[in-house]
């Protein structure tokens, strides 16, 4: 979907960039402090929102100079706005894009406005997620002050500022490790530390009045660091700008929770409502695997056991369509399936069992209902992560399921016995499970 990075040049500087194919607009997404268009593209908590975003045109993401994959500005240099608003004129003309939506969030405000008022024959529209025009003059974002630069200097290449700064965004070690590669390929600790109190001093309150293009901001009620109080500034200041608040906590507007944002943006933009499907559902996913399979297969040679493979996939499948469930893929011994239905996912799972158990085959099987992300014809999040790791823990012949799916079955005749207490590689807390007995 999106272009290898490429260089534009701004004066002595090379800027980094990627594009997705064309479409019926350019939106540039002016990035904040410190990025890397290399990975951002194809971070997971993004790929919906990209998405979308998408289908309304062509999504450019570049590096400022100073961060990701863009040149330094030089040693011992901070970069200035002039050379951060005049990157998005180079990337347009090594585009021979004549004009784009500029979309920007927190600290890439300033570079937004500087641009939009300089150049508004080249602006279709400016759109600001989450931002602030000075942050001194409108309160604090809670990242001002040498202590909070100092932690957050501590914390930069762990991942953990971004669950900090987005509590509502879904969380895991996966998530976790994704945005803790963006912030090492993004910047340094001491570039970090350099160039922040940079931002924090930036100040375009003067030019708002300036801005003449038609103008969105979008602002989360309960955000702690950008607060309300400075995206109204901003619209009361821009002519005619459109200010809507959303309920929320995150910084970022492009991860989930993003939906509500992205339709505001699409209306803005289209003058007609989006259409979005959610592709996020609550679902119970099982996932099944054959016990000592590697030492099965070496003991009855592989003719043998390509042809017992052949008859566990037929039984499970079977089984699937018996209780209503959905193949998501099969890997060699194991498979992943989803249900609408806790206790049919359940049943499922114990008539994998025992119907497999008379071909002398003995599988593991765990299950948990949560959330889950649909991505076509597979599926992912926080709830495939779970209820993986629950299958890990099952014994040979044990149907084992979270303490989530036994609470949503009670009544229905099925019988467990607990399973201890554990924790989950990469699941915050602690889990109870239960082993399935009967029923």
């Amino acid at each position: 979907m999106f272009s290898e990075t490429r260089y534009a040049r701004n004066g002595e500087l090379h800027v980094a960039y990627r594009a997705s194919d064309a479409g019926d607009r350019d939106i540039v997404f002016v990035p904040n402090w410190f990025t890397c268009c290399e990975v951002l593209p194809e971070l997971p908590s993004l790929q919906g929102w990209i998405e979308a975003m998408t289908s309304l045109g062509r999504l450019i993401f570049l590096d400022q100079p100073g961060t990701g994959a863009s040149d330094p500005v030089g040693p011992g240099a901070l970069p200035t706005l002039e050379q951060w608003t005049d990157s998005i004129t180079a990337v347009l003309d090594e585009l021979d894009s004549r004009e784009a939506v500029i979309l920007a969030l927190d600290g890439a405000f300033a570079t937004a406005v500087m641009f939009a008022a300089t150049h508004p024959s080249r602006t279709t529209a400016l759109i600001g997620l989450e931002v602030y025009a000075d942050r001194g003059a409108k309160g604090t974002d809670g990242l001002s002050s040498e202590e909070a630069l100092g932690a957050l200097v501590s914390l930069w290449g762990t991942g953990q500022f971004q669950h900090a700064i987005n509590p509502d965004m879904p969380w895991n070690e996966d998530v976790r490790a994704s945005w803790a590669r963006l912030e090492r390929l993004a910047a340094a600790p001491g570039t970090l530390q350099s160039t922040l109190p940079f931002v924090a001093e930036l100040n375009v309150a003067d030019l708002l009045p300036s801005v003449r293009v038609p103008t969105l901001i979008v602002q989360h009620t309960d955000d702690p660091y950008v607060t309300r109080s400075m995206g109204i500034h901003i619209a009361d200041n821009i002519p005619n700008a459109k200010y809507v608040e959303l309920p929320g906590r995150n910084m970022y507007h492009f991860v989930e929770p993003w939906r509500p944002a992205f339709e505001e943006v699409y209306q803005f933009l289209t003058g007609h409502q989006a259409e979005v499907a959610d592709d996020r559902v609550l679902a119970t996913v099982l996932f099944t695997d054959i016990v000592d399979s590697t030492r099965r297969a070496a003991d009855i040679g592989d003719r043998d056991w390509h042809a017992l493979l052949d008859a566990h996939d037929s039984i499970v499948r079977s089984q699937l369509a018996r209780f209503r469930g959905r193949e998501i893929n099969t890997a060699g011994d194991g498979f992943l399936a989803m249900f609408d239905g806790p206790q049919r996912a359940i049943r499922c799972a114990m008539a994998i069992r025992d119907a497999l158990r008379a071909l002398g085959i003995e599988v593991r099987a765990g299950l948990h209902t949560g959330e889950c992300e649909v991505r076509g014809d597979d599926i992912g999040g926080i709830g495939v992560h779970i209820g993986a790791r629950v299958s890990a823990l099952a014994e040979p012949g044990q149907v084992l399921v979270s303490s989530t799916l036994r609470d949503l079955v009670i009544g229905s005749g099925l019988q467990f016995e607990g399973f201890g207490t554990h924790q989950l590689k990469g699941v915050p807390g602690d889990w109870q499970l239960f082993a399935v007995t009967g029923g």
